[in-house]
């Protein structure tokens, strides 16, 4: 068995509870930081204590934590929309309801079990568990998705994300209307100190940015293009619900309570990665590659905008000047 990591935490003045010192320090959920506490993997001073103790100021409180177990990530059979591919970078147009990378309750049926089992070059780069994805995607957000498929192109694809020359678009609907036609929300996200599960605007967070710009409005809400400038869990969901917008059908952050009006499914909210734009890190070339709503998103527009509007005979993206550079 491995050896457990030590995390050492001095107590501040006016410390809170045990289990909200240790929750903090670790990030991890109070439920976990009690289960920790109560196994006996937590001293203070050298001391047993319960969950509910609080600490003196100087304390020291030492907490040892068992790494998991190794998982071996399997490859699966799972069919995936790939919408292009070469020896260096593939990009996968991902459905709704798939999680991108193992994780306990997920650990098959994610994308990365879906692309170590088509096989190629891709295996392992960065992480056992990453088979090259560069960014990530919500379970529950469809649309592309960069994968690269060696060392070299891994690492200049991530450099370039870091420097925020990778463009990545989403279409978003919105609860209610926006205040101005074009809105820049730029907020730190961290996880929620009152639910490890969520995130949310933290003073202490990493620093993130969204633009969006309007490009319908209907009775219930707005249709955005939302664009990325970085790339922080759940960020264009906590950036729209802080200013009082959250994504239609986004029940984590409130957005889920019209979903009968936009006909959406279950679990289903309102955002698709459609346009991603990156420089090929062998070739140089500039790569644009565009994705259509899916036809759960397409409905859901549809009934947004009213029975007198079809989108039968035409793109609904392209038709509302989503892909205009300067829309």
């Amino acid at each position: 068995m491995a050896d457990p990591t030590t995390h050492e935490i001095t107590a501040p003045d006016g410390a809170a509870r045990l289990d909200v010192l240790v929750a903090g320090a670790l990030d991890v959920s109070r439920t976990q930081a009690a289960t920790l506490i109560a196994t006996g993997m937590v001293a203070v001073d050298g001391r047993s204590e319960r969950a509910s103790y609080r600490p003196n100021p100087g304390e020291k409180i030492v907490v040892q934590v068992q790494p998991p177990p190794t998982r071996t990530v399997t490859g699966e059979d799972i069919p995936l929309n790939v919408v292009y591919e070469d020896d260096d970078v593939l990009v996968v147009d991902k459905q709704a309801g798939m999680v991108v990378h193992p994780a306990p309750g997920n650990w098959s049926g994610t994308l990365v079990n879906a692309l170590k089992g088509r096989g190629g070059p891709a295996a392992d780069i960065g992480g056992s568990d990453r088979e090259g994805i560069v960014h990530r995607l919500d379970k529950e957000t469809s649309g592309l998705l960069l994968v690269a498929r060696t060392e070299r192109a891994h690492r200049l694809l991530s450099a370039a994300m870091q420097r925020r020359e990778i463009v990545r678009r989403y279409a978003v609907m919105c609860w209610g209307h926006l205040s101005a036609d074009r809105i820049t929300v730029e907020q730190p996200i961290a996880r929620d100190p009152r639910d490890r599960k969520r995130m949310a605007i933290v003073m202490s967070g990493r620093a993130a940015r969204t633009d969006f710009v309007r490009l319908a409005r209907f009775d219930a809400g707005d249709l955005l293009r939302a664009h990325l400038h970085t790339g922080r869990t759940h960020q264009i969901r906590v950036h729209l619900a802080s200013i009082g917008h959250p994504v239609a059908g986004d029940d984590t952050y409130g957005g889920g309570g019209g979903r009968r009006l936009l006909t959406l499914p279950p679990r289903r909210h309102f955002l698709h990665a459609a346009w991603l734009r990156f420089r090929h890190p062998a070739t140089g070339q500039v790569v644009e590659l565009r994705s259509p709503l899916p036809e759960d998103l397409r409905r859901a527009l549809e009934s947004a905008a009213g029975s007198d509007v079809s989108f039968a005979d035409t793109e609904p993206l392209e038709y509302l000047g989503f892909f205009r550079d300067d829309a």
